[in-house]
Protein backbone atom coordinates (compact mmCIF):
# COMPACT_ATOMS: atom_id res chain seq x y z
CA UNK A 1 0.00 0.00 0.00
CA UNK A 2 1.50 3.31 -0.84
CA UNK A 3 1.54 6.52 1.28
CA UNK A 4 -0.76 9.81 1.03
CA UNK A 5 1.70 12.77 -0.12
CA UNK A 6 1.37 15.69 2.35
CA UNK A 7 1.75 18.31 -0.10
CA UNK A 8 -0.28 17.26 -2.62
CA UNK A 9 -3.04 16.62 0.29
CA UNK A 10 -2.33 20.20 1.36
CA UNK A 11 -2.91 21.60 -2.12
CA UNK A 12 -6.01 19.98 -2.09
CA UNK A 13 -7.50 21.34 1.02
CA UNK A 14 -6.23 25.03 -0.46
CA UNK A 15 -7.85 24.36 -3.56
CA UNK A 16 -11.89 24.22 -1.53
CA UNK A 17 -10.33 26.40 1.34
CA UNK A 18 -9.74 29.22 -1.85
CA UNK A 19 -11.97 28.28 -4.01
CA UNK A 20 -10.19 27.30 -6.90
CA UNK A 21 -6.47 26.26 -8.69
CA UNK A 22 -5.92 29.53 -9.56
CA UNK A 23 -6.26 31.22 -5.77
CA UNK A 24 -4.82 27.88 -4.06
CA UNK A 25 -1.76 28.71 -5.95
CA UNK A 26 -1.41 32.35 -5.27
CA UNK A 27 -1.89 30.64 -1.63
CA UNK A 28 0.55 28.14 -2.02
CA UNK A 29 2.96 30.03 -3.49
CA UNK A 30 2.52 28.42 -7.08
CA UNK A 31 2.10 28.44 -10.19
CA UNK A 32 -1.59 27.40 -11.10
CA UNK A 33 -0.38 24.42 -13.99
CA UNK A 34 1.95 23.37 -11.22
CA UNK A 35 -1.49 22.87 -8.68
CA UNK A 36 -3.02 21.45 -11.51
CA UNK A 37 -0.26 18.71 -11.74
CA UNK A 38 -0.13 18.17 -8.32
CA UNK A 39 -3.98 16.74 -8.37
CA UNK A 40 -3.37 14.79 -11.43
CA UNK A 41 -0.90 13.05 -9.33
CA UNK A 42 -3.00 12.83 -6.28
CA UNK A 43 -5.67 11.64 -8.81
CA UNK A 44 -3.29 8.64 -10.32
CA UNK A 45 -2.36 7.52 -6.65
CA UNK A 46 -6.49 7.75 -5.42
CA UNK A 47 -7.09 6.23 -8.66
CA UNK A 48 -9.99 8.05 -9.20
CA UNK A 49 -11.12 11.31 -10.26
CA UNK A 50 -11.31 13.95 -7.47
CA UNK A 51 -13.05 16.83 -9.56
CA UNK A 52 -15.37 16.88 -11.97
CA UNK A 53 -17.14 20.08 -14.25
CA UNK A 54 -19.75 21.72 -12.88
CA UNK A 55 -20.92 24.69 -15.29
CA UNK A 56 -17.63 26.71 -15.86
CA UNK A 57 -16.57 25.57 -12.36
CA UNK A 58 -15.45 22.47 -10.46
CA UNK A 59 -15.92 20.59 -7.81
CA UNK A 60 -15.07 17.78 -5.94
CA UNK A 61 -16.66 13.94 -6.72
CA UNK A 62 -17.41 11.83 -3.96
CA UNK A 63 -14.53 10.41 -3.46
CA UNK A 64 -12.90 14.09 -3.74
CA UNK A 65 -14.98 14.84 -0.79
CA UNK A 66 -13.99 11.82 0.99
CA UNK A 67 -10.25 12.41 0.86
CA UNK A 68 -10.38 16.17 1.43
CA UNK A 69 -12.18 14.63 5.45
CA UNK A 70 -8.76 12.70 5.48
CA UNK A 71 -6.49 15.35 3.99
CA UNK A 72 -7.36 17.97 6.87
CA UNK A 73 -7.39 15.15 9.88
CA UNK A 74 -3.94 14.47 8.08
CA UNK A 75 -2.57 18.09 7.43
CA UNK A 76 -3.59 18.88 11.29
CA UNK A 77 -1.73 16.25 12.85
CA UNK A 78 1.27 16.92 11.04
CA UNK A 79 1.19 20.36 11.68
CA UNK A 80 0.13 19.87 15.42
CA UNK A 81 3.56 17.39 15.63
CA UNK A 82 5.76 20.10 13.99
CA UNK A 83 4.56 22.89 16.39
CA UNK A 84 5.29 20.58 18.89
CA UNK A 85 8.49 19.40 18.54
CA UNK A 86 9.84 22.91 16.43
CA UNK A 87 8.88 24.76 19.75
CA UNK A 88 9.06 22.40 22.39
CA UNK A 89 6.28 22.18 25.33
CA UNK A 90 5.64 24.67 27.28
CA UNK A 91 5.04 23.82 31.45
CA UNK A 92 4.63 25.82 34.00
CA UNK A 93 1.17 27.91 35.58
CA UNK A 94 -0.97 30.00 33.49
CA UNK A 95 -3.39 32.55 35.49
CA UNK A 96 -6.73 32.75 33.53
CA UNK A 97 -9.50 34.66 34.72
CA UNK A 98 -13.31 35.35 32.31
CA UNK A 99 -16.55 36.75 33.80
CA UNK A 100 -19.20 34.81 34.76
CA UNK A 101 -21.24 35.57 31.43
CA UNK A 102 -18.96 33.79 29.45
CA UNK A 103 -17.09 31.31 31.52
CA UNK A 104 -18.89 28.18 29.60
CA UNK A 105 -19.21 29.88 26.07
CA UNK A 106 -16.13 31.35 25.03
CA UNK A 107 -13.72 30.23 27.61
CA UNK A 108 -14.52 26.78 27.08
CA UNK A 109 -12.53 27.30 23.63
CA UNK A 110 -9.94 29.36 24.55
CA UNK A 111 -9.06 27.00 26.92
CA UNK A 112 -9.40 24.09 24.42
CA UNK A 113 -6.86 25.71 21.80
CA UNK A 114 -4.44 26.36 25.15
CA UNK A 115 -4.09 22.71 26.19
CA UNK A 116 -3.90 21.65 22.06
CA UNK A 117 -0.82 23.73 21.45
CA UNK A 118 0.41 23.80 25.14
CA UNK A 119 -0.94 20.37 26.87
CA UNK A 120 1.78 20.27 29.96
CA UNK A 121 1.09 23.66 30.73
CA UNK A 122 -1.23 23.71 33.95
CA UNK A 123 -4.11 26.03 34.12
CA UNK A 124 -5.64 28.34 36.95
CA UNK A 125 -8.66 29.38 35.73
CA UNK A 126 -10.85 32.12 38.23
CA UNK A 127 -14.17 33.26 37.15
CA UNK A 128 -15.15 36.84 38.62
CA UNK A 129 -16.86 40.16 37.55
CA UNK A 130 -15.30 42.02 34.98
CA UNK A 131 -13.99 45.05 36.84
CA UNK A 132 -12.62 42.82 39.63
CA UNK A 133 -10.49 40.76 36.76
CA UNK A 134 -9.17 43.96 35.35
CA UNK A 135 -7.95 45.09 38.92
CA UNK A 136 -6.23 40.90 39.44
CA UNK A 137 -4.28 41.54 36.08
CA UNK A 138 -3.51 45.24 36.50
CA UNK A 139 -1.66 43.79 40.00
CA UNK A 140 -0.20 41.00 38.55
CA UNK A 141 -2.64 38.46 40.39
CA UNK A 142 -3.75 36.93 36.86
CA UNK A 143 -1.36 36.89 33.65
CA UNK A 144 -4.85 36.66 31.27
CA UNK A 145 -8.16 37.55 31.05
CA UNK A 146 -11.41 38.23 28.98
CA UNK A 147 -13.16 41.25 29.84
CA UNK A 148 -15.72 43.10 28.69
CA UNK A 149 -13.92 46.29 29.44
CA UNK A 150 -11.87 48.22 27.27
CA UNK A 151 -7.98 49.67 28.61
CA UNK A 152 -5.69 50.81 26.42
CA UNK A 153 -3.22 50.21 29.26
CA UNK A 154 -3.44 46.37 29.02
CA UNK A 155 -2.18 44.40 25.57
CA UNK A 156 -5.20 42.63 24.39
CA UNK A 157 -7.11 41.39 21.33
CA UNK A 158 -10.75 41.42 20.06
CA UNK A 159 -12.43 38.41 20.90
CA UNK A 160 -15.71 38.80 19.40
CA UNK A 161 -18.93 41.42 20.03
CA UNK A 162 -21.61 39.96 21.35
CA UNK A 163 -25.76 41.62 20.73
CA UNK A 164 -26.71 43.20 24.51
CA UNK A 165 -30.32 42.12 24.47
CA UNK A 166 -33.47 42.05 27.40
CA UNK A 167 -33.94 39.28 29.27
CA UNK A 168 -36.91 38.11 31.39
CA UNK A 169 -38.64 34.67 32.32
CA UNK A 170 -40.37 33.06 29.52
CA UNK A 171 -43.89 33.47 32.13
CA UNK A 172 -43.02 36.82 32.08
CA UNK A 173 -45.98 39.28 31.57
CA UNK A 174 -44.40 42.50 30.53
CA UNK A 175 -46.63 45.46 31.16
CA UNK A 176 -45.62 48.47 28.82
CA UNK A 177 -47.46 51.28 30.87
CA UNK A 178 -45.45 50.38 34.08
CA UNK A 179 -41.99 51.28 35.32
CA UNK A 180 -39.73 47.99 34.22
CA UNK A 181 -38.83 46.08 37.35
CA UNK A 182 -35.17 46.29 36.67
CA UNK A 183 -33.04 42.78 38.29
CA UNK A 184 -29.47 44.10 38.40
CA UNK A 185 -25.61 42.87 39.90
CA UNK A 186 -24.88 44.82 42.33
CA UNK A 187 -22.15 47.01 42.58
CA UNK A 188 -20.14 48.15 39.52
CA UNK A 189 -21.54 46.16 36.40
CA UNK A 190 -21.25 47.54 32.37
CA UNK A 191 -24.83 45.67 32.02
CA UNK A 192 -26.51 47.89 35.02
CA UNK A 193 -24.93 51.08 33.42
CA UNK A 194 -25.95 50.44 29.40
CA UNK A 195 -29.48 49.37 30.93
CA UNK A 196 -29.91 52.22 32.82
CA UNK A 197 -28.40 54.29 29.73
CA UNK A 198 -30.82 52.95 27.21
CA UNK A 199 -34.20 53.01 29.63
CA UNK A 200 -33.39 57.18 29.99
CA UNK A 201 -32.46 57.64 26.72
CA UNK A 202 -35.70 56.59 26.00
CA UNK A 203 -37.88 57.90 28.52
CA UNK A 204 -38.87 54.63 30.11
CA UNK A 205 -39.25 54.44 33.37
CA UNK A 206 -38.12 52.22 35.52
CA UNK A 207 -37.34 50.50 39.22
CA UNK A 208 -34.89 48.30 40.87
CA UNK A 209 -36.40 45.09 42.04
CA UNK A 210 -33.90 42.44 42.77
CA UNK A 211 -30.02 43.02 42.79
CA UNK A 212 -27.49 40.08 43.21
CA UNK A 213 -23.86 39.83 43.80
CA UNK A 214 -23.64 36.89 40.84
CA UNK A 215 -25.21 35.81 37.20
CA UNK A 216 -26.87 32.27 38.89
CA UNK A 217 -28.95 34.81 41.61
CA UNK A 218 -29.77 36.93 38.23
CA UNK A 219 -31.05 34.61 36.18
CA UNK A 220 -32.84 33.07 38.99
CA UNK A 221 -35.20 36.02 39.83
CA UNK A 222 -35.41 36.26 36.02
CA UNK A 223 -37.44 32.96 36.19
CA UNK A 224 -39.19 33.21 39.51
CA UNK A 225 -40.57 36.40 36.64
CA UNK A 226 -39.46 39.01 39.32
CA UNK A 227 -38.49 41.14 36.29
CA UNK A 228 -36.05 42.21 33.36
CA UNK A 229 -32.73 42.86 32.75
CA UNK A 230 -29.21 43.77 30.74
CA UNK A 231 -27.31 40.55 29.87
CA UNK A 232 -25.76 39.08 26.85
CA UNK A 233 -27.35 36.79 24.41
CA UNK A 234 -25.30 34.38 25.23
CA UNK A 235 -27.58 33.84 28.91
CA UNK A 236 -30.36 32.91 26.50
CA UNK A 237 -32.04 29.52 27.33
CA UNK A 238 -34.97 27.88 27.17
CA UNK A 239 -35.92 29.23 30.36
CA UNK A 240 -35.76 33.34 29.35
CA UNK A 241 -37.30 34.56 26.51
CA UNK A 242 -36.18 38.31 24.99
CA UNK A 243 -37.68 41.76 24.87
CA UNK A 244 -37.44 43.82 22.47
CA UNK A 245 -38.96 46.99 20.44
CA UNK A 246 -42.61 46.09 20.04
CA UNK A 247 -42.27 45.11 23.95
CA UNK A 248 -41.57 49.41 24.49
CA UNK A 249 -38.15 48.27 25.71
CA UNK A 250 -34.91 50.45 24.00
CA UNK A 251 -32.21 48.75 21.52
CA UNK A 252 -29.19 48.28 23.72
CA UNK A 253 -25.46 48.54 22.45
CA UNK A 254 -23.14 45.51 21.28
CA UNK A 255 -20.20 44.73 23.97
CA UNK A 256 -16.97 44.42 22.51
CA UNK A 257 -14.62 40.99 24.88
CA UNK A 258 -11.40 41.29 24.80
CA UNK A 259 -8.43 38.81 25.48
CA UNK A 260 -6.12 40.66 27.88
CA UNK A 261 -2.36 39.87 29.07
CA UNK A 262 -0.48 42.88 31.70
CA UNK A 263 1.23 45.57 28.37
CA UNK A 264 5.21 44.76 28.26
CA UNK A 265 4.62 41.37 29.91
CA UNK A 266 7.85 39.06 30.77
CA UNK A 267 6.93 36.16 31.95
CA UNK A 268 7.52 33.77 28.46
CA UNK A 269 5.20 31.09 29.33
CA UNK A 270 2.37 34.06 29.02
CA UNK A 271 3.83 35.78 25.78
CA UNK A 272 4.08 32.57 23.83
CA UNK A 273 0.57 31.23 25.10
CA UNK A 274 -0.91 34.60 23.89
CA UNK A 275 0.95 35.06 20.88
CA UNK A 276 -0.06 31.76 19.61
CA UNK A 277 -3.92 32.43 20.62
CA UNK A 278 -3.56 35.31 18.31
CA UNK A 279 -3.08 33.23 15.42
CA UNK A 280 -6.02 30.49 16.34
CA UNK A 281 -8.61 32.94 17.39
CA UNK A 282 -11.13 32.36 14.63
CA UNK A 283 -12.70 30.07 16.44
CA UNK A 284 -13.98 32.46 18.70
CA UNK A 285 -14.50 35.57 16.72
CA UNK A 286 -17.88 36.94 14.85
CA UNK A 287 -16.11 40.27 13.81
CA UNK A 288 -12.83 39.75 13.14
CA UNK A 289 -9.24 39.61 14.84
CA UNK A 290 -8.43 43.19 16.23
CA UNK A 291 -5.80 44.94 17.89
CA UNK A 292 -7.62 46.49 20.94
Amino acid sequence: MGTLDLELLRALAAIVAHDGFAAAAVHLGKTQSAVTQQMQRLEEQIGHPLFEKHGRNKRLTDHGQRLLVYARHLLAINDEALRSLQQGQLEGVLRIGAPHDVADTMLPLLLTEIARNSPLLQLDIHIGRSPFLMKSIQSGELDMIISNRSDPQLEGVVLRTSPTVWLCGAGYLHDPAKPVPLIMADGPSIFRRIGHEALDAAGVAWTPRYTSSSLIGIKAALRAGLGVTARGVEQLDAGLRVLGPGDGMPRLPDLVYYLYVRSHVVNPVTRQVFDTLKKHLGLLRSDGLERS
